[in-house]
């Protein structure tokens, strides 16, 4: 009995050990190879994690990695947040390593009061991101031409009526009314929420970058346990995910809780 309580007692403290080293300390880098020789970075979902004064070790990260594009799938804050300032110098950190390209995840839909959007929409503008609010930009990089669409989901995919049931969905023929027909050409989209990549690949994206699910929060034996609308066992959690031959690259991101999910950059040579 002695025994099987000193080994209950460790395993309590090693996962104790990891949830502090996970939540605290630990920052991954995953590369993802897909046969290409352009290297896209993927930030999303930091919301009030830091790494390091003003994120040093993340943008210390960023620039060993020497992406040619950087993109950031939303909830770089939380919706609660007013100073902007530690946001602000990563941001101009990153654009000083490549072309950032950024769109709105559900915290900057929703950040508490309209001051406080018009100061993050003030403060973006100064550091040189490309916001994607429903458009598109063409990039040309290494000898290839990309359009970047950045698509912002409606709100109500993420809580409606101040609560998480009969949430809306979309299709593609939403995603053409905010972004319009798929454009000609190698086509990246941004968007926040991943678990509408069915309806992404049948718009005609090629790769779609997405983030808000983090991972499923807890992963046990590779599998995410929870989505943040407290749903069991979201498809789309985190990896590549091939649909009808276009790819979803999901992130787990950088911020809140986490078990087993270690926070993360991803890097993409598409």
């Amino acid at each position: 009995m002695r025994y099987l309580i000193i080994a209950a007692a460790a395993a309590v403290l090693i996962l104790a050990a990891d949830l502090v080293y996970e939540n605290f300390f630990a920052l991954r880098v995953r590369r993802e190879s897909l046969g290409g020789g352009v290297r896209i970075l993927h930030i999303t979902d930091l919301h009030k994690r830091r790494f390091g004064r003003d994120n040093c070790r993340l943008t210390e990260a960023v620039r060993a990695e020497k992406p040619d594009l950087i993109f950031l799938t939303g909830d770089i804050v939380s919706r609660n947040e007013s100073d902007f300032s530690v946001t602000e110098r990563l941001l101009c950190e990153l654009c000083s390593t490549a072309g950032v390209y950024f769109i709105y995840g559900n915290h900057e839909q929703s950040l508490i009061t309209p001051d406080r959007a018009e100061h993050f929409a003030e403060m973006l503008a100064r550091t040189g991101v490309k916001l994607l609010r429903n458009t598109t930009v063409k990039a040309e990089v290494k000898g290839r031409s990309f359009n970047i669409c950045g698509y912002e989901l409606p709100y109500t995919v993420y809580k409606k009526n101040g609560g998480y049931f009969r949430l809306d969905r979309i299709t593609a023929d939403d995603i053409t009314a905010a972004l319009g027909e798929r454009p000609e050409g190698e086509t990246l989209l941004l968007a926040h929420n991943p678990l509408f990549g069915r309806e992404y690949a049948e718009w005609g994206a090629d790769y779609t970058f997405g983030g808000h699910v983090h991972g499923g929060s807890v992963r046990l034996f590779g599998i995410g346990m929870l989505s943040p609308e407290r749903r069991p066992f979201p498809r789309y959690s985190k990896g590549v995910y091939t649909i009808n031959g276009r790819k979803l690259l999901v992130s787990a991101g950088l911020g809140k809780f986490r078990a087993f999910d270690p926070p993360e950059i991803v890097i993409y040579e598409i």
